[in-house]
């Protein structure tokens, strides 16, 4: 009966113990989570209050970066890697972007009138609400752009390739009525490019 007792008792301060430990490792490790969430809130802080004054660490909306780069845009820009950038709001009127690399650049709500984009990619463009009237296009790549709402009056279209590019209707029919040449790169007569009707 006495070792019984003793049993019982070594077996209760046993409990105890690792009851003792495993609490006072809970509150180890919530003190470290604690002091863990103050370390990031103040680097957050340091991120926020002091860099946000440097203009390479600025986070501006994409409107204003295109304003930024509005101001600087050379009106020859023959030949340059554009690709997949943003031209949001942009007057591109009578620029030279001819031969330019411009896969994937976004022409948003852009004026591109007399511009010329003779022999430029335009591939997988994306170019909404945008105006080409009187723009040079011959020779370029529009596979696969996205021309919704895109307006080409008088724009010079010969040797264009346009396959699966996505255009109004209207514009299409326009288009169609003018269409004459083949590309250079892809072999593809503009007229089958943009699915004209014989």
């Amino acid at each position: 009966m006495k070792c019984a007792w003793v049993g019982n008792c070594h077996n209760v301060a046993a409990q105890t113990t690792g009851l003792l430990s495993f609490f006072s490792s809970m509150h180890f490790y919530s003190c470290c989570w604690n002091r863990f969430r103050v370390l990031l809130l103040v680097c957050l802080l340091i991120f926020v209050f002091g860099w946000a004054d440097s203009p390479v660490m600025a986070i501006t909306a994409p409107e204003l970066r295109v304003k930024q780069f509005n101001q600087d845009i050379p009106m020859d820009m023959h030949g340059f890697d554009l690709k997949e950038q943003d031209f949001l709001k942009v007057d591109l009127n009578g620029v030279d972007l001819s031969g330019a690399d411009l896969r994937g650049a976004v022409f948003n709500s852009s004026q591109l009138q007399e511009a010329n984009l003779q022999g430029a990619d335009l591939e997988n463009v994306v170019a909404f609400a945008s105006i080409f009237d009187r723009a040079d296009l011959r020779g370029a790549n529009f596979t696969n752009a996205m021309l919704m709402q895109s307006r080409f009056k008088d724009a010079l279209i010969d040797g264009a390739d346009f396959s699966n590019a996505v255009l109004d209707l209207r514009q299409q029919k326009e288009l169609c009525a003018r269409a004459e040449g083949t590309n250079a790169v892809s072999g593809l007569s503009t007229r089958d490019s943009l699915g004209c009707r014989s």
